[in-house]
């Protein structure tokens, strides 16, 4: 079998610096015989390439609670420091899909699905009362099953009150918070808001109707893209993905219903903020600046009551993971790594 001239010349360079002293004789009777081509590899040439360590391995699995399928994404070590992951509308656990990975390596990261959203079951509005105490509830029941006692929580727009609902129900639980563009404050709610604050008080079809605007695909992508310096970044397949859900038979009738709902977070906003000046969790806000659902105006705030919170003002929109996940995740993981250490 002939042996490549690039081979033995690497073998012939790698033995060189492997002899002791000794005669240029001896080195030459230990030199393997030419090849017909020249040999011009060099010992960096010749260095066994390692494989870089694969990416955490995310799962995706389906938990029953209180007889309705959820869905959750899960990544890291069973016994790494939690990070919880909450998603907005109208979105799922997929706004996660490229943040997972990025923390999985050191910590245990959960991201579920509401019903309604992702792939979680999707019972029928008559039979199943959808608003976020409910949600809260059975991310709650989810966490309890998988054995998640304590957690940060990166909350995201519905994230928000999700998340802030179950600090309200187990505030020992909470080790840190990550929010990016999550309300707790009625500064946090402009314009934007108007149509739906008519709807909170009063709920007639015409006031209903006049916000499934908001459920089409314009608008979906008009979530995505508004307030991003480069939408070209922008994966048609978010908004896209979202879509294909709020299209399903039924689904835009319950977004209407938690579009209602979305006002009894609003009262709970005071409790919100005395959890907040009460147990002082250390908070990274991120925040899309650029957002028009919920403006910087919501994120400044936050610093009354956690004045020890970090904040940073990204140039993007709504979805700031899709084009500042790199930024999040390494502020995430700096964070992280300083107030959630290992045990």
């Amino acid at each position: 079998m002939r042996i490549n001239s690039y081979v033995l010349g690497a073998l012939a360079a790698l033995a060189a610096t492997a002899l002791p002293a000794c005669s240029k004789n001896q080195a030459e009777a230990q030199a393997p015989v030419p090849a017909s081509e020249p040999a011009v590899a060099t010992i960096q040439q010749a260095k066994i390439q390692l494989p870089k360590a694969a990416p955490p391995v995310t799962h995706y699995r389906t938990a029953k609670v209180q007889g309705l399928d959820l869905f959750y994404r899960e990544a890291g070590d069973a016994g790494a420091p939690v990070v919880v992951l909450l998603h907005g509308f109208p979105s799922s656990s997929h706004m996660f899909r490229n943040l997972i990975p990025a923390l999985a390596d050191r910590y245990r990261v959960i991201a579920p699905d509401y019903p309604g959203f992702g792939n979680s079951a999707m019972p029928d509005r008559k039979e199943f009362a959808y608003g976020f105490g409910k949600f809260a509830e059975l991310v709650d029941g989810l966490l309890d099953q998988v054995g998640a006692k304590r957690y940060a929580l990166y909350v995201m727009d519905y994230g928000a009150p999700v998340g802030y609902r179950l600090a309200l129900r187990h505030p020992e639980r909470v080790s840190a918070l990550v929010v990016q563009n999550g309300n707790a404050y009625e500064e946090g709610l402009r314009e934007f808001w108007v149509p739906i604050k008519a709807y909170w008080a009063d709920a007639s079809p015409a006031h209903r109707n006049a916000l499934r605007a908001g459920t089409t695909l314009a608008a979906t992508k008009w979530q995505y893209v508004d307030g991003v310096s480069d939408p070209s970044r922008i994966a048609p397949e978010a908004w896209l993905h979202d879509q294909a859900l709020l299209d399903r038979p039924g689904n835009v009738d319950i977004q209407l219903d938690l579009f209602k709902d979305y006002g009894t977070n609003v009262a709970l906003y005071p409790r919100f903020q005395s959890f907040f000046r009460e147990r002082h969790p250390p908070t990274l806000i991120v925040w899309g600046k650029n957002d028009k659902i919920f403006p910087p105006e919501g994120a400044q705030p936050y610093l009354r009551d956690l004045p020890n919170a970090e904040l940073h003002l990204l140039d993007t929109g709504h979805f700031a993971l899709e084009d500042k996940g790199d930024e999040i995740a390494a502020l995430m993981g700096d964070f992280l790594d300083r107030k959630v250490p290992r045990q």
